[in-house]
């Protein structure tokens, strides 16, 4: 089995940081050119063109920074829990500016940090899945602190339209891509951080012409017999020593 491929701190932020910039640029610069032409008089005839610009960036804007704050960052959320209503509100946001249709299928509950994070970047994944349009179905089955996530997505049969397996995925889920990671490859390997942290086992697959994701409880924490705890790690970190925040140290934050 390959290595697992630690970042640095500063390297994961400054990834993440740059895919963020790279979701926003677009939109972000088409609000400037739609500025430009109203603030220019001898463009007024197309002033109405320029206004569906600004409002349409903008409103991409809004889903791509919303998105981010949840799945990417701390989230203005108190204590560790984020509530699932706020993860549909977000989900429902980023599905108006993508192509495929959003069934969420999740109960009201609260999700672990981590967790929620896990699965809002779950979902993102699974856009890529049916780039031009389809079903996406978003689904947490079982009990609090067992949660079972899917993501099921289904292409348009009537529109031809194909369900994909995400370029290299499956490498950077696992932590292991061959040609190491960069800021287009950040977000499905942060995905696969996420889930190591919070000791839940993930897998892709496409059949069918279905794209499915799951994570459910990791082997870990799995085997310990009910109202146990898991046992304690074998090889504790050397004294004095703080390690960079890394794949493998699944309990950090």
């Amino acid at each position: 089995m390959a290595e697992i491929i630690e970042l640095k701190a500063t390297d994961l932020a400054a990834m993440l940081c740059s895919r963020v910039c790279h979701d926003l640029i677009n939109p972000v610069g088409a609000i400037g050119n739609g500025l430009e032409v109203l603030a220019d008089p001898t463009q007024s005839a197309m002033a109405d063109g320029a206004q569906d610009l600004i409002a349409n960036s903008a409103k991409h804007a809004r889903a791509k920074l919303e998105f981010a704050r949840l799945a990417y960052g701390a989230s203005s959320t108190s204590g560790t829990d984020i509530d699932t209503r706020e993860c549909e509100r977000v989900a429902r946001i980023l599905f108006d500016i993508e192509k495929a249709d959003l069934e969420w299928q999740v109960p009201l509950i609260l999700l672990p940090k981590h967790k929620a994070k896990l699965f809002m970047n779950m979902l993102l994944i699974g856009t890529t899945a049916v780039p031009r349009g389809g079903i996406v179905t978003a689904r947490i089955e079982g009990e609090a602190d067992a949660e079972r996530f899917s993501v099921v997505c289904i292409g348009d049969p009537e529109k031809r339209q194909k369900t994909l397996m995400p370029s290299g995925v499956e490498a950077l889920l696992a932590g292991n891509p061959e040609e190491g990671v960069d800021a287009r490859g950040i977000q499905p390997f942060y995905t696969g951080l996420l889930a190591r942290m919070t000791d839940m086992a993930i897998s892709v697959r496409l059949e069918d012409g279905r794209f499915t994701f799951t994570a459910e409880p990791g082997a870990q924490k799995s085997a310990a017999p009910i109202g146990e705890e898991p046992a304690p790690s074998e090889a504790p970190a050397a004294d004095g020593v703080v390690e960079p925040f890394s794949p493998t140290d699944e309990k950090s934050a």
